[in-house]
């Protein structure tokens, strides 16, 4: 292994000296070509399975992986928060409030301001709710926030890093990623323009 020389910050002078700050391995071009092809088959696998556990969930109980994973996180804290939800299923709290509604929609989830704070609002299961958790199939997004919870935090933390950039690189979206395989909410910019759409013969010069 080398040290690797440290990068000049923007508009920083040329130190005097050389300074190192960081280790880069030696790699052969074949090391490098096994980690790629095992980064890629790992993600291939993980996707594989989230899609395979969801299509399992929605033929037993008529709805999403997604879904699953927040009635559970519901079973586990009875009356927690929207952020809270969102907290415990590692999404944007735009997402899951998608994934919420539907259930609530549904009857699976109902909403009911807290008796202690009128400023909150609670979850929990209903009836429903609980019955699909009781035929619940086993759900891989369980396993693998799971395992995630368990790497250590530096080894966590390079692979956040490495993932956003791909991410980034593939899709440099704005918005919130929704919940694995769970369609995303209608956006409300663009129900605002339909809204707002002239009628026809509206808006025409003559």
């Amino acid at each position: 292994m080398v040290l690797a020389r440290r990068r000049p910050i923007e508009g920083e002078s040329e130190p005097a000296s050389l300074e190192y700050d960081t280790w880069a391995p030696m790699e052969s071009p074949s090391g490098r070509a096994d980690h790629l092809n095992g980064v890629v088959n790992a993600l291939r696998r993980i996707i594989q399975a989230i899609r395979l556990s969801s299509s399992v969930v929605h033929d037993t109980l008529g709805i999403t992986g997604a879904q699953l994973f927040v009635l559970q996180q519901l079973a586990e804290l009875p009356g927690a928060s929207l952020r809270e939800v969102a907290d415990r299923t590692l999404t944007d709290q735009s997402s899951v409030s998608v994934v919420v509604s539907r259930l609530v929609a549904d009857g699976h989830v109902a909403r009911r301001i807290s008796a202690a704070d009128a400023r909150r609002t609670e979850l929990t299961l209903t009836r429903a709710g609980h019955a699909l958790l009781r035929r619940a199939p086993e759900l891989a997004q369980s396993r693998l926030v799971a395992a995630l919870r368990a790497t250590p935090a530096p080894r966590l933390r390079v692979t956040a890093d490495v993932l956003e950039r791909v991410a980034r690189a593939l899709s440099p979206a704005s918005e919130p990623a929704p919940m694995f395989f769970e369609p995303p909410g209608k956006r409300r910019g663009a129900a605002r323009q339909r809204t707002r759409a002239p009628k026809r013969g509206q808006g025409r010069s003559r």
